[in-house]
């Protein structure tokens, strides 16, 4: 909305500083709650929920964000991906998929817990860093418009936007595109995975220009096997893009995927 006068206009500046100051002012009577409850850092959870949140510092995988026992000083790749790369260039997860980080996750995706983003787009601007700095955009994995229209929100999309903002890194929220909607990937082996989301992804021959010659970071709440965003990797490649890379909110460190 634009002002039409002056007056009206130093007001509708002012706005957001009132509301600042409501804010504080409400801190103050009421402390601010952490997401998982009790008092909040700065960073929205409590002292004792961050202690217990398995953060994935360098030294990592650089193919697939997986910890590396030490640092060579080096880009390192682990045997998983030395004998089998993955359709994206390289992988970025904030933390490790555990009891701890889950519950987090979960809200976020199957509670409304759409508050939960902001957090989580900060916790990939420094982990995925290395990858944003050389990125010409950010593309959330889609998701089915059946499965859009039951659950409302696409939770990687809830992640990628703000992570864009943060970033300063244009971002993409439709050129790519679930054109069939497959069944919970939860359970099924590596190879079943892969099969279930074979074909399900593509960019609409509409959307290509956006994707050409750009390096795309692709955003998602959790990496399993690789099979969901090594699809959306293989047709963003197929639709022109110079470069895919992966940002993850977490990453599971087993082999075998647990359902989530």
């Amino acid at each position: 909305m634009r002002a039409e006068h002056g007056d009206s206009e130093r007001l509708w500046k002012a706005a957001p500083r009132l509301i600042g100051l409501g804010r504080g002012l409400l801190d103050l009577v009421l402390p601010p709650r952490a997401f998982d409850g009790g008092p909040a850092l700065s960073g929205g959870l409590s002292a004792a929920a961050w202690s217990r949140i398995s953060f994935l510092d360098d030294p990592v995988c650089d193919g697939c964000g997986l910890a590396l026992p030490f640092d060579s000083g080096a880009v390192e790749h682990c045997p998983a991906c030395q004998a089998r790369p993955k359709a994206f260039g390289r992988a970025r997860a904030a933390c490790v998929y555990d009891e701890h980080s889950r519950d987090l996750i979960l809200k976020l995706k199957h509670a409304d817990r759409t508050d939960l983003s902001g957090l989580f787009a900060r916790w990939l601007s420094r982990a995925a860093a290395p990858l944003l700095e050389e990125a010409d955009a950010i593309a959330p994995v889609p998701m089915h418009p059946g499965r859009l229209l039951r659950r409302r929100y696409n939770q990687a999309a809830e992640i990628a936007r703000p992570l864009a903002a943060i970033s300063g890194v244009a971002y993409l929220p439709d050129a790519l595109i679930r054109r069939r909607d497959t069944v919970s990937q939860g359970g099924k082996s590596a190879v079943g995975r892969r099969r279930n989301v074979a074909a399900a992804f593509v960019v609409p021959e509409g959307r290509r220009h956006r994707v050409i010659g750009r390096r795309i970071v692709l955003v998602d709440d959790v990496l399993t096997t690789g099979a969901t965003a090594e699809g959306c990797a293989r047709a963003l490649r197929a639709a022109g893009a110079a470069e895919v890379t992966l940002a993850v909110v977490a990453r599971v460190t087993e082999m075998q995927a647990r359902p989530i």
